[in-house]
């Protein structure tokens, strides 16, 4: 875990949508910057699903000299989810009742869940204002969700998902737990630390790496070529690289509860409808989407854009799919610096 990324234990009660009550919790996160006086220069990040809080390793084009990200005049944080196994208080974490690793015993959590946990940390801090809230895929659900329910958030940019978690997103997020599932070291959400399920993993990580990208991304870079030493296709290679690359540095468990999360996905549950909750979200709203996003489509960000009163869609074009929001950082700073300044005096 990078060095820079802390840890804290606080001593308050955390209660899930699922009815379990943590009587305390570990967070971790990393900053850049300094908070002023008022409490209130934050710039909030929100990583994806298998991301961590040392949000320079993978936003680090946001943090480049033009990047819209500045620690001389902002608070910069990114906090690490609940259900991580990233430092923040997950199934790797210690259950107290039983003096042994949660594993397949925590509870599942929501995306409006990860708010209330990552509010602890800035109730604890007491923050008053949050300039900007941003974060794409997993991290975009959790800024939408932060923009209703925290009136800190003065504005949102979110990358690449839309208002709800899509029955085609769902699909492909259970065909990959059930790749998990099938692994011969897995017994309902538990496994011997020693031998973990390590290629069902894999094998789920390969499913995704195909999402994240665009077929014709693939046709470019791989085409049908053959790997010289392992005699199987490039692509296969690669698969079998980024699955391998996830197993050792990633819990299975919170593969499973983090992408249940994502399926929570919903902003209409239990408040009404998505034009009744989205239309009266008064705040100014940045929306990106990429061409060749086969994960999350653009139209799903057309239908955002259009559901909230004060949102500016912007459609980019990319060969990188999903995974263009963590490599076209020259695009994305030109919409961000654009939207920001536009809201926030400096």
């Amino acid at each position: 875990m990078n060095k820079d990324i802390k840890i804290k234990t606080l001593n308050k009660s955390w209660t899930t949508e699922s009815g379990y009550t943590f009587s305390a919790v570990d967070i971790a996160w990393k900053s850049w910057g300094t908070l002023n006086e008022d409490r209130d220069n934050v710039i909030l990040i929100c990583h994806a699903l298998t991301g961590h809080a040392a949000a320079d390793e993978w936003f680090n084009g946001l943090f480049d000299e033009d990047g819209i990200l500045d620690p001389k005049k902002q608070f910069i944080l990114c906090i690490n989810v609940p259900g991580s196994c990233y430092g923040s208080t997950g199934p790797t974490s210690i259950n107290p009742k039983t003096g042994t690793a949660w594993q397949g015993d925590f509870p599942e959590i929501t995306i409006r869940d990860i708010v209330t946990f990552q509010q602890l940390l800035l109730d604890e801090w007491n923050i008053r204002g949050i300039e900007l809230a941003l974060g794409g895929s997993m991290g975009g659900m959790i800024v939408l969700e932060f923009a209703l329910m925290d009136e800190r958030v003065k504005s949102a940019a979110i990358f690449v998902m839309g208002k709800s978690h899509s029955p085609w997103s769902i699909g492909i997020s259970h065909a990959q737990r059930l790749a998990i599932y099938a692994d011969e070291n897995w017994e309902d959400g538990f496994y011997d630390p020693e031998h973990p399920p390590a290629k069902g993993l894999a094998a789920a990580r390969a499913m995704a790496m195909i999402t994240y990208r665009a077929p014709e991304n693939y046709e470019k870079k791989f085409g049908r070529e053959i790997h010289p030493e392992k005699k199987i296709y490039q692509v296969e290679s690669y698969l079998n690289y980024q699955g391998q690359k996830l197993t050792e540095r990633f819990d299975a468990n919170t593969y499973i509860i983090l992408s249940k999360a994502m399926d929570s996905h919903d902003v209409s549950r239990g408040r009404g409808s998505f034009k009744e909750v989205l239309g009266n979200l008064n705040k100014p709203v940045l929306i990106v989407g990429f061409d060749s996003d086969r994960l999350y489509p653009i139209e799903e960000q057309r239908e955002l854009a259009a559901l909230l009163p004060h949102a500016q869609l912007a459609e980019l074009g990319s060969p990188f799919g999903h995974d263009a929001f963590l490599i076209e950082f020259e695009q994305l700073n030109r919409q961000l610096n654009t939207f920001y300044h536009s809201f926030i005096k400096k």
